[in-house]
């Protein structure tokens, strides 16, 4: 589950500069319509009944209708710690979000539904895009997956309190071990997520995420941040074009379907300036869910002049794995990464197929 924590910009873009690999920008939208169950139920000690299916709807709508702005701190059990201040405000029909690092290199993103504006201050540099698919807090389904309920079990835990809100505490647990399970905090009126664990298979927790300060209904100005967002006075600005595809237009296949897996996007990303001349230079991005957590497919043509190796990279509870596929497929390089374990992203990588 991709209950954000800025993960996957965060942990993609570590990930890919450890691959010295294409820039990143995945994945996930959320927006929708949800029916809040267990009202009634909110001011009593336990947590309402609810499928896993209405509690994801519940923590989306509290995500999304509310205005709050909070430090968001991530860490993981090797030292790994990262902020970020999160401004979020509703206008209308409209999501706006700013999310500014507190640690790492300088960077603020932007996003006004689907339009993304990450600045970079000190290379001077906007990277300019419009995601089908967001990653920024909280990564969770516009529309949950019907068969989630076929892969995730769903246990109450009881109450607690986290940056001053009193939190419902529930627990995802996997069916198989192609999913990691979740410990989840969910503020008790509005359902918003304050705190949420990723946990192993041996009951580990393997990324905590948190609100160290949160205020809900902020007095956050839309306003104020589109301002922000459009102000690019001193930036060079670059912009990154998506072409929609297929995997069969592409060649690709995969072999034996992951378990609970479903194809979402396949994309083809523009070659860098300095690849354009060289034929198949693009690189093909193919996304997958099963409703909570998401696997990246990225796809590019083998360069023996870059010639990487093999490898493996786990930061928290993001894995990512490269290899240059096998025959008859040898003159490909895949970099597979998601918030799953790394036998998911071996099967991924063991399913897929060449098909011309």
């Amino acid at each position: 589950m991709t209950v954000q924590m800025p993960i996957s910009a965060r942990a993609f873009v570590l990930v890919f500069a450890a691959f010295c690999f294409v820039q990143v920008a995945t994945a996930q939208n959320r927006s929708g319509p949800a029916t809040v169950k267990g009202a009634a139920s909110a001011q009593t000690d336990e947590p309402p009944a609810m499928s896993v299916a209405d509690w994801l709807q519940r923590m989306h709508t509290g995500a999304r209708q509310r205005n709050y702005v909070g430090t968001f701190v991530v860490s993981a059990p090797g030292g790994d710690l990262s902020s970020a201040r999160i401004w979020h405000v509703r206008d209308g029909d409209h999501q706006i979000e700013r999310i500014e690092a507190l640690s790492g290199p300088p960077r603020s993103t932007f996003r006004r539904n689907r339009n993304v504006m990450t600045f970079l201050p000190e290379a001077k540099v906007v990277k300019v895009e419009k995601r089908e698919n967001l990653d920024l807090f909280p990564n969770l389904p516009d529309k949950t997956d019907s068969s989630i309920g076929d892969f995730y079990d769903v246990r109450a835990i009881g109450k607690d309190r986290v940056a001053g809100f009193d939190a419902d505490v529930v627990q995802l647990v996997p069916h198989d071990g192609l999913r990691f399970g979740y410990r989840i905090w969910s503020e008790r009126r509005s359902g918003l997520v304050v705190k949420l664990q990723t946990i192993d298979g041996e009951s580990r927790v393997v990324e905590q995420s948190a609100f160290s300060e949160l205020q809900l209904d902020a007095p956050v100005k839309a306003q104020a941040l589109a301002q922000m967002m459009t102000n690019t006075t001193g930036y060079r600005i670059e912009k990154l074009e998506l072409e929609r595809t297929t995997a069969q237009d592409e060649g690709w296949t995969l072999n034996s379907p992951v378990a609970g897996f479903k194809p979402r996007s396949f994309f083809r990303r523009p070659a860098a300036s300095a690849d354009k001349a060289k034929p198949d230079a693009t690189t093909v991005q193919w996304t997958f869910s099963d409703g909570l957590a998401s696997v990246s497919l990225f796809i590019e043509r083998y360069d023996a002049a870059r010639a990487p190796r093999d490898g493996v990279l786990t930061i928290g509870a993001t894995n990512a794995i490269r290899r240059r596929l096998p025959e008859p497929a040898s003159d490909w390089w895949l970099t597979a990464v998601g918030e799953v374990p790394q036998q998911t992203l071996n099967a991924f990588a063991q399913s897929l197929a060449r098909t011309r």
